[in-house]
């Protein structure tokens, strides 16, 4: 798939266009995905991810690390992180924002270590798609763990789109179909997932993790912490 959203950082790291980066979906109209949301500062993050990094242990792996905000927030807390992103420009931009440790790779097929915490933000857990790959997805990072660690990652109940329509008849709901567009290019769509919290926990008790509801908030964005029980 092209590497749009990483052209789309890349560019607006090195001031290079003023092009807006949309996403289009299939439940409305297309929205803007403002770019500077990948280079915010610590003081600007939403306290969701201020308690996770506040939770972050041990050695770490960012997991969809973007332009690297994250990332550079533990490593300035002294912390050994590795970032990972499957888009090679954003690793590049990474790189040049002065993360250390950079994988530009799938984490599907990422083997080389093991980490004290995996860390996916901004609802990172929805490069699974489906409820059925999240399944997948937990048991191969089960094997990115270490013995005591965790996994700290968002998501939200999206209900609320479907108030006027109701929810699909097929399928759950928060499975969703998108499409970047940017600078008069489409990626191809793909898929993203959102899930609430009674449809995850019993999905990642039979995968084998305990879970721990760390924040909830007005807007049923959650954080949570998995471990292995």
């Amino acid at each position: 798939m092209k590497d749009i959203l990483g052209q789309a950082i890349h560019d607006h790291y090195h001031q290079l266009a003023s092009h807006k980066l949309w996403i289009n979906n299939q439940y409305g109209p297309k929205e803007e995905m403002p770019i500077d949301i990948y280079f915010r500062d610590e003081d600007d993050m939403p306290d969701i991810e201020w308690l996770a990094m506040n939770e972050c242990r041990g050695t770490i792996l960012d997991i969809g690390a973007g332009a690297g905000s994250h990332a550079l927030v533990l490593q300035e807390r002294g912390f050994d992180v590795t970032a990972l992103d499957i888009s090679p420009m954003a690793g590049d931009v990474m790189t040049a924002r002065g993360v250390q440790k950079v994988v530009k790779g799938d984490i599907f097929k990422y083997s080389e270590q093991k980490f004290d915490t995996l860390l996916l933000l901004m609802n990172g857990i929805g490069l699974t798609g489906t409820l059925e790959n999240l399944k997948v997805f937990l048991q191969h990072i089960k094997s990115l763990l270490n013995p005591g660690g965790q996994i700290l990652f968002d998501s939200s109940d999206i209900a609320y789109l479907y108030e006027e329509s109701g929810l699909p008849e097929k399928g759950y709901y928060g499975e969703l179909s998108y499409q970047y567009q940017y600078s008069g290019q489409k990626t191809d769509w793909f898929n993203w997932l959102y899930v609430d919290e009674k449809t995850l926990e019993p999905i990642v008790q039979e995968a084998g993790f305990d879970m721990e509801v760390l924040l909830e908030d007005e807007f049923k964005q959650y954080l949570v912490r998995l471990t292995v029980a």
